[in-house]
């Protein structure tokens, strides 16, 4: 063998040697995917604070501006719960204009033009768009328990939503679903689904902290009175209507802080890499899992799944509103104390704004792009503002509600209000009826002969009191099969 081609084996033998060395994971993250049989690259890890400020890198921004202090009144930033200062930006965009100037004057330049122009800036601004190939998921039932809530026999089942991770392996997504029907039920029932937790018949639905003012009590105790009123549950509201309930558990489709962005269903479609600007967040992903609770419920044939409702409080309340704006399917929505990045006016000065949504804490519920109008851009500068994200709902039935300003003012009641009334004339184009007045109510005061309605109720940052308000609403829309006879 002559030299030259002994140098070319011993050259090949070191390549060989080489890759055998450095392994198929080194190999397969240089190609984007490992080698038939080889390692998958784990989710980058990151702080919440690394992955903020590589968003900003990507966006070019140096420095935002500082949130509302909910908690310390002399703070030179402390958060405006004064009318007069409230609204800096009167002039809200325009929900039946097109971008071209042009006025929208009938039902179908609403769904052929306007409205998919308002998604399309929601999707690249504001919440992130979902991915066109999201995976499979498998339903499995993995409990089922004959109980009572009350005095009620209801039917209980356990459910786990296996997302396929095929494509990623590293990363593993189990939806929590717990799906109860009444047990003498005579036909396929209709279903109120909340984002939060289940602990049993009679246990909390979960609510989540809207602010530095107050901590949220569990959403699902208390009747009419909220939390520890000694009335039903909102769970026992519902059955006594012949109606059934689930809890959707939002952090198990995706974490609720900014350091899961490379886990869960973001994380997975993602293959464990950090988000781009216009990719979606935590309250797209969870509406994303609770259609697929919904694909699941027009499986199960003791649901009616043309007749299931979302419902949320507080953060869940946003991801409620984002649910019902973006799946048609759902039937009816309570979206309760929301607040900013939910019902309430992006342009409001008014308890909590949208630099405190852009800060490290919250930015994960948004795309990325959000950030920037916490600075340079001004909330004026956003294509759209929250009552286009109601009018998206149209002419679906939504119910707004919030507590009082002492214990639940960080929300924005008037802000909400101002966006369901802004929604209206898209109401009214699409056939449907508004709240019937611009002008903010007193509180306790139920708007609900419209198609969108609103209630402030006295107690503070809980659901509790307006469930019954709200059910009486529901009435309208939602349908029980005939009662089983005893």
């Amino acid at each position: 063998m002559s030299t030259t081609a002994m140098r070319s084996v011993r050259w090949s033998l070191g390549l060989v040697l080489m890759m055998l060395v450095a392994g198929p994971l080194a190999w397969g993250a240089e190609a984007g995917k490992p080698p038939e049989g080889g390692t998958v690259p784990g989710p980058v890890k990151m702080t919440a604070q690394e992955d903020h400020q590589k968003m900003m890198d990507l966006l070019h921004i140096t420095s935002l501006r500082r949130g509302a202090d909910g908690n310390n009144r002399q703070s030179p930033n402390a958060a405006n719960y004064d009318e007069s200062k409230a609204n800096p930006y009167p002039n809200l965009p325009e929900p039946l204009v097109l971008r071209n100037g042009q006025k929208v004057t009938t039902a179908q330049m609403w769904w052929d033009q306007r409205r998919p122009e308002i998604g399309e800036d929601f999707d690249r601004e504001i919440y992130g768009r979902v991915p066109k190939d999201t995976p499979k998921v498998k339903w499995e039932v993995t409990e089922t328990k004959e109980e009572t809530n009350g005095e009620v026999p209801v039917v209980t089942k356990q459910l786990v939503g296996h997302v396929d991770n095929s494509s990623y392996p590293a990363i593993t997504v189990d939806i929590r679903l717990t799906l109860t029907t009444p047990a003498n039920a005579t036909g396929p029932v209709p279903v109120m689904m909340e984002f939060g937790f289940s602990f049993g018949p009679g246990g909390f639905g979960g609510a989540g902290k809207a602010g530095p003012q107050a901590a949220a009590p569990p959403a699902g105790r208390g009747g009419p009175g909220g939390f520890g009123g000694g009335g039903p549950t909102w769970q026992q509201q519902v059955l006594a209507k012949g109606w059934g309930y689930a809890i959707l558990t939002p952090n198990s489709i995706q974490a609720d802080n900014g350091a899961g962005l490379t886990q869960g269903i973001i994380g997975l479609v993602n293959k464990g890499q950090p988000r781009k600007p216009d990719d979606w967040g935590a309250l797209r992903a969870w509406a994303w899992g609770a259609g697929r609770a919904l694909d699941y419920f027009e499986m199960d044939k003791v649901v009616d799944a043309k007749q299931v409702g979302i419902e949320g409080h507080s953060r869940y309340g946003k991801a409620a509103l984002v649910t019902m704006a973006y799946d048609s399917r759902f039937a009816i929505a309570y979206v309760s104390s929301s607040g900013e990045g939910g019902a309430k006016l992006h342009r409001r000065n008014w308890g909590e704004i949208v630099e405190n949504v852009a800060g490290t804490g919250e930015y994960h519920w948004m795309a990325g792009n959000f950030i920037k109008y916490a600075g340079p851009l001004t909330w004026n500068d956003l294509p759209v503002d929250s009552h286009e994200l109601v009018a998206l709902c149209a002419p679906r039935p939504v119910f707004i509600g919030a507590g009082a300003t002492q214990g639940d003012g960080w929300v924005d009641a008037k802000g909400m209000f101002l966006a369901a009334a802004g929604a209206g004339p898209v109401y009214k184009l699409l056939g449907k009826k508004d709240m019937g007045t611009s002008e903010f109510p007193a509180i306790e005061t139920a708007l609900i002969d419209g198609d969108v309605a609103f209630r402030q109720h006295s107690s503070g940052h809980t659901p509790g009191p307006n469930w019954p308000t709200f059910l009486t609403f529901a009435d309208r829309y939602i349908k029980a099969p005939p009662a089983a006879k005893p």
